[in-house]
Order: C-alpha cells, then sequence, then structure tokens
C-alpha cells in the first residue's frame, strides 16, 4: 500500500480507556483524574501508515512462534537507516537487542560497576536514569549541561565507572556539538570511564542541528554502548523494543549471554522488529512531517510566552517535542504553580523537579495543535494569577 507524503496530525485520537500512562494513569502522579495531559514522552499521533501496514501484514500471517532478532531484517534496516540519516557506517554484527533502552542502561551497569560506584550523569536528569542508578545501589553524580571543568571534575573520582550520556538531552532538547562530543569521549577515555550513550531522541532532531551518533567517538576496543530505539521518533514504545550499538566484541557477546541466559530474553517481541523495520525503511516522510508539525507547536508556544512574559527569553528545544522551560525569572512557587494547573486549569504538566531542577516544567507538545494550544494558554494563565 502506498501512502500520500502528507499526514493528518490535527485530528485528535482518542485514547482514554487504552491504557494510556500519559491520560488514563495522570492521577498517578497528580492525586486527580480526568487532566489534559502533557506529561510522559510519548506523542499523541498514531504510528506511521507504513508501520501500521506492517503489523497488520505480519498480524495476519497468525502464526507468532518464537523469533530471533539475529535473523531477517532487523539489523540492517537499522545499518542503512544510519547510513542514510547519519552518514554513519554501521557494522550489522555489532548490533544487539533489548526489550527497552532503561533495560539496557541497567544491564549494562551491572556488567561495568559494582554497588557503590558513581555514575555520572548531566543534569537536569531523566528520571529513568535516576532510578535506574540509584535502583542498582550506584551512586548518581550530576554535573549540569555545558559544565566541562565539573564533567572532569566528577569523571577523575577514583569510584566513577560509567557516564551516562543522553544525546539529545533529555529533558533540556540540547544537541552535543562535534567539539562537545569529541571533548566527552576525550575525558571518559582519559578516566577509563564507560559510556553508555542513550540516543533514544535522535531521530527527533530539528532543522538547523545534527545529530552525530557517539559511534564516531568511541574506541572500537574501549567499553561503550549507544542504547536507543525507533519507538519514541515514530511513536510505538508499547510494542516494547530497543536495540543497542556496542563496538568490543567481547563486551557485546557479554552482554548479549547476559540478556539471553541470566534474563532470559532469547525471543524478542515479534511485532517491535515489525515496526522498526518498516519505519526505517519507510517512514522518514511521515517523520519529517511530525517533526515539522512539533516545531509548530513549539513555535505557537514561543509566541505565547514572549508576547506575556518576554522576560523569560524562551527558546524551542534543539530536539524533541518536550518543552522545558525556565520559569524562575518569574518567581513562581512550584507547588502554587501546580495547584493552578492542576484544580484550576485541569493540565498535568511536569514540574522541574522531577528531573532535578527547581523552577522549571516540562510541557510535551507532540499532540494536535488544538490540544497544545490548550496546554500554552493554560500555562500563561496560571503564571499570570501568580506574578
Amino acid at each position: 500500500m502506498t501512502h500520500q507524503a502528507t499526514y493528518d496530525f490535527d485530528t485528535p485520537v482518542d485514547r482514554r480507556g487504552t491504557a494510556s500512562v500519559q491520560w488514563d494513569g495522570v492521577a498517578d502522579r497528580f492525586g486527580v483524574d480526568g487532566l489534559l495531559p502533557f506529561t510522559i514522552s510519548d506523542m499523541d499521533f498514531a504510528s506511521p501508515p507504513q508501520v501500521l501496514d506492517a503489523l497488520r501484514e505480519r498480524l495476519a500471517h497468525g502464526v507468532f512462534g518464537y523469533t530471533d532478532w539475529r535473523l531477517g531484517a532487523f539489523r540492517e534496516a537499522i545499518r542503512d537507516w544510519y547510513a542514510r540519516r547519519y552518514d554513519t557506517t554501521l557494522d550489522p554484527e555489532r548490533i544487539v537487542y533489548g526489550p527497552s533502552v532503561l533495560n539496557q542502561v541497567s544491564q549494562l551497569l551491572r556488567m561495568w560497576t559494582e554497588p557503590g560506584d558513581g555514575v555520572v550523569v548531566h543534569t537536569p536528569t531523566y528520571d529513568g536514569f535516576r532510578k535506574a542508578v540509584t535502583g542498582l545501589g550506584r551512586h548518581l553524580r550530576g554535573v549540569a549541561v555545558g559544565d566541562e571543568a565539573g564533567l572532569e571534575r566528577e569523571l577523575a573520582r577514583q569510584d566513577a565507572k560509567v557516564l551516562i550520556l543522553c544525546s539529545p538531552h533529555n529533558p533540556t532538547g540540547r544537541v552535543w556539538t562535534e567539539d562537545e562530543l569529541k571533548g566527552i569521549s576525550r575525558l571518559a577515555g582519559a578516566h577509563g570511564v564507560a559510556v553508555i550513550s542513550d540516543e533514544i531522541h535522535a531521530d527527533f532532531v530539528h532543522d538547523g542541528h545534527r545529530h552525530l551518533p557517539w559511534t564516531r567517538f568511541a574506541d572500537d576496543r574501549g567499553r561503550w554502548a549507544v542504547v536507543t530505539s525507533a519507538s519514541k521518533a515514530f511513536n510505538f514504545p508499547a510494542l516494547t523494543g530497543s536495540y543497542g550499538i556496542i563496538g568490543d566484541p567481547e563486551e557485546r557477546t557479554a552482554f548479549v549471554r547476559r540478556m539471553e541466559t541470566g534474563e532470559g530474553l532469547a525471543s524478542p517481541a515479534v511485532l517491535s522488529l515489525t515496526a522498526h523495520i518498516a519505519a526505517y525503511r519507510d517512514g522518514a516522510a511521515w517523520l519529517d512531517a511530525a517533526r515539522g508539525y512539533v516545531a509548530g507547536n513549539l513555535a505557537m508556544l514561543q509566541e505565547r510566552l514572549r508576547s506575556a512574559f518576554p522576560a523569560l527569553g524562551w527558546a524551542p528545544p534543539q530536539a524533541g517535542y518536550l518543552a522545558w522551560i525556565d520559569l524562575r525569572a518569574l518567581g513562581v512557587d512550584d507547588e502554587a504553580l501546580q495547584r493552578e494547573l492542576v484544580e484550576r486549569e485541569r493540565v498535568a504538566i511536569m514540574p522541574g523537579a522531577v528531573y532535578g531542577a527547581e523552577g522549571f516544567v516540562r510541557l510535551n507538545l507532540g499532540c494536535p495543535r488544538s490540544k497544545a494550544e490548550a496546554g500554552a494558554d493554560a500555562l500563561v494563565r496560571a503564571l499570570n494569577r501568580l506574578t
């Protein structure tokens, strides 16, 4: 089936009653049901029609026996995507499979650290990293984004064993430059610190910026891994599934052995493989259209914040659909703002404290324009009442 390269992102899709964390689980975090949510980082758009067609075809086959991610087109589709999208050559033999990016992070932390070791992250920090690191009994060490001296200080600590690099960075939407990545690689190498580069937001980099995979900066024999998935950009996280790229053959073999024996994950989710292959082979036009649409949402938010609160000077992120907004110039109390948003505006917007940053909010604009406008207007109204 063929599709025109025009897609409908305006028409809302009712996600209530689908066990959606963002829509049906809003009361778990905010204590109130029925809020209009702008929270967890998935989008309100249907997955690309090319992906849906491939899933329907696979379902029509009707047999769902044990599968192996090393068979079929999974690794080749990833290789070809990196060649086209990032002008980067990948050896398919370096690719591994995992049920999720965070699961891969946890397995690599178990491989490369011991309880009590230090794991360095950039702040503000995606809360999933904090949960993984502290849940395994490791020490989370935060360094502000852009603080090279602080990064070197933390990597030089004797117990520092791993740097988790979020590239592009969540929640700020920062796309690291080539010079920055070279500097991080140099520091990690000098201090013998392994690097886990979470690149799940890479496919959603906005025009004017360029994602550079960590594979370009890594020593083939060093301890490093890229962990990522097509599920973020093409919006199918509920299918599970992710992949990693591990350069060192012994480390790669150890990872696969751990997943297939200790974790019992020899057979992947077959619909995840199907979705990845279809997205990377045929989904580029949809992805570019989605990025452009989200860029329009972000520009709308910028205009409304600029008009109401010029002192904020907010600019859209370089990647992703998550608006990370610094409200500190307004002197607004975080708890008071959340009360206004939840009780009066009936919207759910993530407070910056979740990511270790008081005075910020994170607003998910991966949604139809009408919803994005409702969220922007609710935030502006709430802030106006408090300033």
